[in-house]
């Protein structure tokens, strides 16, 4: 598995500005309240909606101190909720992965932008053949639809594309996806809307980001599925239900997904600084100029 293109993180938040117009709109605060950790804000809310890469994890490692927070807020009875906009695993594979890097999260407390997505791309298209933009391990039989991976070639055989993961987008699939797309529309399903990801090697180049190039380019209208859209915050609170959305936070690592969809959602947000998209950067520039604001703000879990 490689990634073909890293972005910096101005470049991730000038291009989020730009297709600022296809995100869901939200008020915010006038100002964050900074705090050290989850445990100041936990007195103001009694559950937790929390992004995975740069708050739980950056790449395969844990974000140090995360796995004994989450511990620590399920002693105080806090209610957890794992959002995660990462498309490219099933759900049980997802699951295998957060207990391998030493979390408890129950089956329950795992909701995907790819489960948001498999629970609704039947419907989107009945009966359609999907090609599936994919890591080359990935599979598909948790989608109740018929999905195939789609490496360039037999154009004529699929209906529609999905869009899970980035891993394998290089520079010449992507042309070809565009070209089938000049060649005749069809439905483009992307279900990871990020532009980048935190993972070692930096900010990696993902689904959202392609998406968002067809749309200026060719002017299709992709079908997202992840934050900052409303669906997937459906899912969660679906998964909270008896927790009132202002007693809920929502915990990530950027602005224009976590902190905008959580806010659009009715959620008090919480912005993550030291592991995810703004670390090592003045995360309070980048509210300003957006107007994006988060009600928390805090170096770490």
């Amino acid at each position: 598995m490689s990634y073909d293109v890293t972005l910096t993180a101005a470049q991730a938040f000038d291009r989020y500005e730009e297709i600022r117009p296809r995100l869901p709109v939200a008020d915010f605060p006038a100002a964050p309240r900074r705090c050290a950790g989850l445990l100041d804000v936990a007195e103001h809310v009694d559950a937790f909606i929390l992004d995975s890469f740069g708050v739980l994890n950056v790449g395969d490692h844990p974000v140090p101190g995360a796995i004994a927070r989450i511990a620590e807020l399920r002693a105080l009875g806090k209610r957890l909720i794992v959002l995660t906009n990462a498309a490219s695993n099933p759900h049980a594979d997802a699951m295998k992965k957060y207990h391998r890097l030493g979390f408890d999260f129950s089956t329950e407390e795992v909701v995907s932008s790819r489960d948001v997505c498999a629970a609704r791309l039947a419907d989107l298209a009945p009966g359609a053949r999907w090609g599936a933009i994919a890591a080359a391990e990935d599979g598909f039989s948790d989608m109740d639809a018929d999905v195939r991976h789609w490496r360039g070639d037999e154009d004529g055989a699929v209906d529609g594309f999905l869009l899970l993961s980035s891993a394998d987008l290089h520079a010449d699939r992507f042309a070809r996806l565009e070209a089938a797309l000049k060649r005749r529309p069809r439905p483009l399903v992307v279900a990871n809307p990020d532009l980048v990801a935190p993972r070692e090697t930096g900010l990696t180049k993902e689904p959202g980001a392609y998406a968002h190039e067809l749309a200026d380019r060719l002017g299709v209208t992709p079908v997202f599925f992840g934050k900052p859209y409303h669906a997937a915050f459906d899912d969660a609170l679906e998964r909270l239900d008896g927790v009132s959305a202002d007693r809920i936070a929502m915990v990530g690592d950027t602005l224009h997904t976590d902190i905008l969809g959580g806010r659009a959602a009715g959620l008090k947000t919480v912005l993550m600084l030291d592991h995810g998209l703004f670390a090592g950067l003045s995360a309070e520039s980048f509210m300003a100029r957006s107007g994006v604001i988060a009600d928390f703000v805090t170096p770490s879990i």
